[in-house]
């Protein structure tokens, strides 16, 4: 070979875990009704949980495009603002608006997260590539997208974040479930904008290789809101990464594996994936919806049991003045996230993970909201639920951990026994699984519609509440909708004042 002709090009190996995920999202066809049933609800909820925070000023401040008044020619649409902007920051205005308030899908296994918090990388693109295509552009095979595209990466999306999680933990090494949202974004997203499988893998080595986030923002004594747009962050970098990839940038294609240099040595303690399961819809079909309230999930079935025991109270003539202490039977991963008895509550995010209060909450004032959680609300400045909080004890059952854990059940059980101050102690109340637990899906549907309803009531007139209610729950109909078209359904001339 002559000392100036190049040395061929060797195609290097995908790691395996690489072609696994890439392979799933161009080659597994969706075919379950249940999956794509499920995957309107998540739709509609996670809107609806968007344009509730947007009540929010903490939430509304980081919004908008990063230069005042820009405003993106056919670019992404924000959900209940006035703003139009460019895909990657589109990305993490609808991310940050949907997992603001703590309220939309979970779920929980090894590793927690919000599978739904995807959305805001996939509609963002979706409702980019439309609007580009409709004005004549060629992104993603020039098509204009359905519902149905949207629901179909929701499903893929869901999948591979929550394959992932069943049997590793990200927590257990200081990283963020945002992770996971990166990389599931990357992978769903690539496809919407036309990349083949192997640039599909370029993507997806591309998010796993990115800095990720420590989960200390979650955790005493560090808590603090960027919890609560995180999953934005993670989704505007998704996009940023599958734009690069779209222009000809490559991939890594041992990012995984590589001795010494790989996520698996850097960052995973040398461990590798383990996998329950393979890809298909069984993440969506099992998908938790936080129907009562706006609460971080391990402490769903907990508030349920308070609000129970309001009642056994009631009849009794007593209230929460009355009680001595409370010992909340429960699973390990409540205890590890949200057992923070003693802790003092700095700020909301301090408080909505923080089982104790919320369990105070809803004792103290038979009911949890967003609200209740602000700096200087009635439930944040209330002496007696501050000192109720504290006589709350949370003890593992190992069963309830064990069934946490268990694919055939899922459960996420809580038991709390009360103690009040003349001796009496009242029979323990156990919630095992929640309300919007699949166990309990066909109870939890009306409520799901309700949720939604009063969530876009504030922000649109009665026609259009009507016509959004009737729309959503018309299936065939509601795939049959282009995206951008569904998204105009949404926007306002001016975000609705704060609480």
């Amino acid at each position: 070979m002559s000392p100036l002709q190049a040395a061929p090009v060797v195609e290097r190996e995908y790691d395996p875990e690489i072609k696994d995920m890439a392979d799933f999202i161009h080659n597994y066809k969706i075919e379950s009704d249940l999956a794509f049933d499920t995957a309107r609800l998540v739709f509609l909820d996670t809107l609806g949980c968007g344009l509730e925070a947007l009540r929010f000023k903490e939430c509304t401040k980081l919004l908008g495009p990063v230069v005042e008044g820009t405003v993106v020619p056919n670019g992404t649409k924000v959900p209940g603002t006035p703003y139009q902007l460019d895909p990657v920051n589109g990305a993490f205005n609808i991310g940050a608006i949907i997992r603001w308030l703590d309220y939309n899908d979970c779920w929980l296994a090894a590793e927690w997260g919000h599978p739904s918090d995807n959305l805001g990388g996939i509609l963002a693109v979706a409702d980019w590539i439309s609007r580009t295509n409709r004005a004549g552009g060629n992104i993603g095979q020039g098509k204009v997208l359905k519902v149905r595209d949207v629901l179909e990466a929701m499903i893929k999306a869901h999948e591979i974040q929550g394959v992932l999680a069943l049997e590793n933990s990200f927590n257990k090494v200081g990283l963020d479930h945002v992770v996971l949202v990166k990389v599931a974004t990357a992978a769903v997203t690539s496809k919407l904008l036309g990349l083949d499988e192997k640039k599909t893998a370029d993507a997806i080595t591309q998010a796993w290789v990115d800095g990720q986030s420590l989960r200390t923002y979650r955790h005493s004594p560090n808590t603090m809101s960027r919890k609560s747009w995180a999953a934005g962050d993670a989704c505007q970098r998704a996009v940023n990464l599958v734009l690069k990839v779209l222009k000809g940038e490559g991939g890594v294609p041992t990012v995984l594996n590589a001795p010494g240099w790989g996520f698996y040595d850097n960052l995973f303690k040398g461990n590798k994936f383990k996998f329950q399961r393979p890809y298909g819809s069984y993440v969506m079909e099992n998908v938790l919806f936080k129907v009562s309230y706006p609460a971080e999930f391990h402490s769903q079935t907990a508030i349920e049991c308070a609000q129970i025991i309001n009642k056994k109270l009631a009849e009794l003539g007593k209230s929460a003045k009355d009680i001595k202490e409370i010992t909340n039977r429960t699973h390990e991963a409540c205890i590890r996230i949200i057992d923070k008895q003693f802790k003092a509550m700095d700020n909301f995010a301090d408080r909505d993970h923080c089982v104790q209060y919320m369990v105070a909450t809803m004792l103290v004032f038979n009911r949890l909201t967003a609200q209740d959680y602000a700096d200087g609300s009635e439930a944040a400045t209330s002496e007696l639920l501050e000192n109720l909080r504290q006589r709350i004890k949370c003890v593992e059952d190992p069963q309830f951990t064990t069934d946490y854990h268990d694919p055939a059940k899922r459960t996420i059980p809580n038991a709390l026994t009360v103690t009040l101050n003349d001796g009496t102690v009242l029979d323990e109340v156990v919630v095992e699984a929640p309300l919007g637990h699949k166990f309990r899906r066909e109870e939890a549907k009306p409520e799901i519609l309700a949720k939604y309803k009063r969530h876009i009531e504030g922000h649109f007139d009665a026609a259009r509440v009507k016509h959004l209610l009737e729309l959503g729950w018309n299936q065939k109909e509601l795939e049959n909708t282009d995206v951008d078209k569904y998204v105009d359904l949404y926007v306002t001339d001016k975000i609705v004042a704060p609480y």
